[in-house]
């Protein structure tokens, strides 16, 4: 039998957790003893995640991450259970749109913006209001390698991770120093929400990467793991980069 994990008395709130990235973030917290409140537009999804990562861990809220009600009720409920929340993981994203950006439509653009961008916003003024401006705490902002330099077809999700990683630069000048604001820009990991870049290629798609595999959420459930962590709390403004070595080759492939 394994041994109960004690609680730390850290709180986070993770967007966009009823799987994939985000779920591998609330895993790692959690395995740690930190309690989570998970969000996401599926409640059934979000159900079998509180299932899996503890009932008595971790809580979740159904919405739409631009929805700024959605955004006020998920702080406020991790306040009522938990009585804090020292955490913001900003995980909750979109990508539509597959192609040339001369073709792109702009509506689309702006509800790629809406949700990767103007909704990590909302959530960090909500969390830095109800517990950060006053107690500290940190916030970990999902990115993108493809917000670090072109990436082909999907201009529109990389000027938003671009936008993502100076959201972060901007939270980390203005929350300090109580709040320490960093972010990771994965490469290709092998979720749902990437499957188009790697489902039925995956050897192909790895070939590029000199560690020689795709991403698991697990990579950047530790990394997030890390930035909010004792061991981190020097570091702030920070982009940090998993993406398997993928940068020391030609680029974003």
């Amino acid at each position: 039998m394994a041994a109960e994990v004690p609680e730390s008395g850290k709180v986070a709130l993770i967007t966009g957790a009823s799987r994939g990235i985000g779920f591998g973030v609330a895993r790692a917290l959690v395995a740690r003893g930190d309690r989570v409140c998970v969000t996401g537009r599926g409640e059934d999804a979000l159900k079998e995640a509180v299932a899996e990562l503890g009932p008595d861990r971790a809580i979740f809220v159904a919405g739409k991450a631009h929805d700024e009600a959605h955004q006020a009720e998920a702080v406020e409920r991790a306040m009522e259970t938990f009585g804090r929340v020292d955490f913001l993981v900003n995980n909750a994203g979109t990508n539509p749109v597959y192609g040339s950006m001369a073709e792109l439509d702009l509506q689309v653009v702006r509800k790629v913006f809406e949700t990767n961008v103007i909704s990590a916003l909302g959530f960090a003024q909500q969390t830095y209001r109800a517990w950060q401006r006053e107690h500290g705490g940190a916030i970990v902002n999902i990115a993108s390698v493809a917000g670090l330099a072109p990436s082909p077809f999907i201009g529109a999700y990389g000027m938003s991770k671009a936008a993502m990683v100076n959201l972060t630069l901007q939270l980390a000048h203005e929350f300090a120093p109580g709040v320490r604001v960093n972010a990771i820009a994965p490469a290709v990991v092998k979720t749902r929400f990437a499957q188009a870049l790697w489902e039925g290629r995956e050897e192909e798609a790895a070939s590029g990467y000199p560690l020689g595999r795709l991403g698991v959420p697990e990579d950047i459930g530790g990394a997030a793991a890390f930035l909010t962590s004792d061991q981190a709390d020097w570091i702030t403004g920070q982009t940090l980069v998993v993406d398997g070595g993928l940068f020391l080759g030609a680029g974003v492939h």
